[in-house]
């Protein structure tokens, strides 16, 4: 199921049960109804890989100088993530301390064991795509499918411990032969 199908199929699902709720006379809570409201789905199985990031986050980070020498601090930011559908898939919203947000929709294929990711922002209002899986060290590796920027990109999000983890944006400029850290962040509990 491609991207675009599973967030059409799950906004008609939530649709209809909010619509049957309501026309039934159900709860005056209809996403509780339908499992909006819990999380534990998404700390089972392969959602575990992105749901044990779960929870509210401060981001300190910092970027590498144009001539690769210098790290400079940048403004921060904060990080939720949200557990949808009780393991449907996992939500993010990154709001930068400067202002802007972005959003991120994280759902797990079983077909290919990896993660198709929708990616959203304010100063870009248009969709990336990205795919994600988790290598035999537990980093999760994410690659951009469409558009693919130049140059490359990957990210790395490091398993976390239970107040803090690591995060580090990658670049390639000979084929994806090599890659350089160019950007990083440090989130920790709020």
């Amino acid at each position: 199921m491609n991207i675009l199908t599973a967030l059409v199929a799950g906004s008609l699902s939530l649709s209809a049960a909010i619509a049957a709720d309501t026309s039934t006379g159900g709860s005056a809570d209809p996403l509780a109804d339908v499992g909006m409201d819990k999380s534990e789905g998404c700390m089972t199985g392969p959602m575990a890989q992105f749901g044990r990031y779960l929870g509210d986050w401060d981001i300190a980070d910092e970027q590498l100088s144009q001539d690769g020498t210098t790290w400079t601090a940048g403004a921060g930011a904060r990080w939720n993530f949200t557990c949808l559908g009780n393991g449907t898939a996992i939500q993010d919203f990154w709001m930068p301390n400067g202002g802007g947000f972005g959003t991120n929709l994280r759902m797990y294929d079983k077909a290919t064991d990896s993660w198709d990711i929708a990616w959203s922002n304010n100063s870009t209002p248009a969709m990336a795509h990205i795919s994600a899986k988790e290598n035999e060290s537990g980093n999760i590796v994410m690659h951009y499918v469409a558009p693919k920027p130049t140059p490359a990109r990957r990210i790395t999000f490091f398993p976390p411990t239970e107040n803090s983890w690591n995060w580090q944006l990658e670049i390639s400029t000979d084929g994806e032969k090599s890659w350089r850290t160019v950007y990083r962040i440090k989130a920790t509990r709020r």
